[in-house]
C-alpha cells in the first residue's frame, strides 16, 4: 500500500515493498514520457546509477513498459559516472545498457553516456556541450531526472564538502572523491534543479537514518548535499520503501 506525505517542496511516496515501489517508479517514467512525448515530441531523461535503480531497469524491459513507452523518441543521459573504462561493472552507463537499453528499441544516436576516455575536465565540458546541442536555445530542462541518495548525503556525484557544490557557471563538472580516490564527472545543482520531473529513488534500512536528516534537519548544504535538490519550477518526488521510511 502507498502513502503519500505532502509538504511545500516534496511529494513522498511511501511504498510497503521494493516491487511496488519499482512498480510505481515504472508507471510514472511511462506516463511522465507518454506526455513529454505528446506535448513536445520527445522524451529526455537523466538515469542514475547505484544498486536501487537496477530492478526498476530490469522492470522497464518487460510488459507493458517495453512495449508501451515511447522508445524511438526517448533521449537518455546520466547524471553522474565514475571515470573508469565503459566496460566497468562500475560505470553506471554500462549497467543501465545491460539491464535496460541494450532490449528495448531505441536508437544508439539517442543514448548520451558520460565519456570516460578523455580527461576529466574535458569529459565534463563535452558532456555539458551535447546537452546544450540537444536543448539548443531553450533552457536545457530534462523532462526526468532520477536521482539516488547515498548514506553520506550525496546524491549524483555532488559530495559532502565537494567545490562542485558551489558551482554555478556549468551544467556539468568534475569532481575528485578523495574517499573513492575517484575522478567523477557529475550533473551540477543548478541543471539537476532545472528539471520538471525529479525522482529520489530510496530503499533499505540503511537509508533510513540519512533519509529522516535530509529531510528535516537544517545544516549548511556542504553537509547533506541532496538537500540541494530544489526544482526551480519542476516536481520533486521521494518514492521511498517502508524500510528506508522507518524513521519518518
Amino acid at each position: 500500500m502507498k502513502k503519500m506525505i505532502m509538504d511545500l517542496q516534496n511529494k513522498i511516496r511511501i511504498f510497503d515493498t521494493e516491487d511496488e515501489l519499482t512498480e510505481a517508479a515504472a508507471v510514472f517514467i511511462m506516463n511522465t514520457a507518454k506526455h513529454a512525448v505528446d506535448t513536445r515530441g520527445r522524451f529526455v531523461i537523466s538515469l542514475s546509477g547505484g544498486h536501487t535503480p537496477e530492478k526498476l531497469y530490469a522492470r522497464l524491459v518487460k510488459p507493458p513498459f517495453h512495449d508501451e513507452m515511447p522508445w524511438s523518441k526517448t533521449f537518455v543521459f546520466w547524471g553522474d559516472e565514475r571515470c573508469v573504462p565503459s566496460d566497468d561493472k562500475q560505470n553506471n552507463a554500462h549497467m543501465a545498457r545491460t539491464l535496460l537499453l541494450n532490449h528495448v528499441d531505441i536508437s544508439s544516436s539517442n543514448i548520451n553516456p558520460i565519456p570516460v576516455d578523455m580527461p576529466p575536465a574535458g569529459a565534463a565540458k563535452d558532456y555539458e556541450r551535447t546537452i546544450k546541442n540537444l536543448f539548443g536555445e531553450e533552457p536545457p530542462r530534462f523532462d526526468l531526472i532520477l536521482l539516488g541518495l547515498g548514506e553520506n548525503g550525496h546524491t549524483a556525484s555532488l559530495f559532502p564538502n565537494t567545490d562542485v557544490l558551489s558551482e554555478h557557471n556549468h551544467l556539468v563538472k568534475e569532481v575528485f572523491v578523495p574517499e573513492q580516490k575517484m575522478f567523477r564527472i557529475t550533473m551540477t545543482a543548478d541543471l539537476i534543479n532545472l528539471a520538471c520531473n525529479i525522482i529520489f529513488l530510496v530503499q533499505g534500512e540503511g537509508k533510513s537514518e540519512i533519509l529522516k536528516a535530509v529531510l528535516t534537519d537544517s545544516q549548511p548544504f556542504d553537509k547533506y548535499p541532496a538537500q540541494l535538490v530544489k526544482p526551480v519550477n519542476g516536481n520533486l518526488f521521494w518514492f521511498i520503501d517502508k524500510k528506508a521510511a522507518m524513521l519518518l
